[in-house]
């Protein structure tokens, strides 16, 4: 790549996610240029439609297990859940510095729409990190010259799609409870893997949530370095071949009540 600039960077990431929005946003900005943010509001309808294709891929029954836990987490986890991620704000918003003035902010509906797209052709960057929902389309991820990453919260090949930590969790598969940086290709969570993170975590006391941001933000200064790695040409994807390969989806209430037991057990 072209070193008589500095790294240029974009960050994909959604407005109501303020550990993505500022703190992420600060750590992409303390080692490369970051040109942009992008922003997304997503709109009722396309949650009705991610509904939609769950219900699809579990059928109606189990799609009662995920709004049970859906409503449990709201009454039992939510709290202390955002009183965790505030502490942890907090922290890192002290740690990095602001974000810079030069740095373009873009709200938008959708991270594949013609503005996106437009911004990215427009400032060119090396790398573009999502930290979104959303599958993005081909002439989207491909605009950065060195490409698009994910910080996927799950080991791929074996939880891919949602909520890998909390699958590997429920079943059981601790060695497993970790991210995977991998750089987007037109399957889900199917590109090629440069590194895996993991963290010390409290499974007893901790929620999956926790757990899966632990798994990104524990591991900041190590994510930076095999960025650098990456950008610098030095880095090597990790070979997957003959691993097994399967797409999870949202969390269901019985698996959570199952794990949580199990991890009394293991406590004890």
């Amino acid at each position: 790549m072209d070193r008589d600039r500095p790294v240029r960077s974009v960050l994909i990431c959604h407005h109501d996610e303020p550990l993505n929005r500022f703190a992420l946003a600060r750590w992409l900005a303390s080692f490369t240029e970051l040109a942009a943010i992008v922003v997304i509001h997503e709109p009722q309808a396309r949650f009705m439609r991610r509904i939609r294709r769950e219900i699809r891929r579990v059928g109606l029954l189990r799609f009662a297990d995920v709004l049970a836990f859906r409503l449990y987490y709201r009454l039992a986890l939510a709290a202390s859940d955002g009183a965790w991620e505030a502490a942890i704000l907090r922290d890192l918003l002290e740690r990095y510095p602001d974000i810079p003035n030069s740095c373009r902010v873009l709200d938008t509906a959708s991270p594949n729409s013609a503005e996106v797209l437009g911004l990215l052709r427009e400032v060119q960057p090396d790398v573009v990190l999502a930290r979104c929902k959303n599958i993005l389309k081909k002439e989207v991820f491909s605009v950065a010259s060195v490409g698009t990453f994910v910080m996927h919260p799950g080991v791929c090949p074996e939880y891919r799609n949602a909520h890998g930590c909390f699958w590997a969790l429920a079943q059981r598969d601790l060695d497993k409870v970790g991210m995977t940086l991998l750089r987007v290709d037109p399957g889900v969570d199917t590109g090629p893997v440069f590194g895996y993170f993991g963290c010390r975590f409290d499974e007893s006391a901790e929620s999956h949530v926790v757990i899966q941001s632990r798994v990104v933000f524990d591991n900041l200064d190590a994510l930076r370095a095999k960025f650098e790695e990456i950008l610098n040409g030095r880095a090597q994807p990790i070979d997957t071949t003959g691993r097994p390969s399967r797409a999870w989806g949202q969390p269901w209430l019985t698996s959570y009540l199952r794990w949580k037991r199990a991890a009394r057990r293991s406590a004890r």
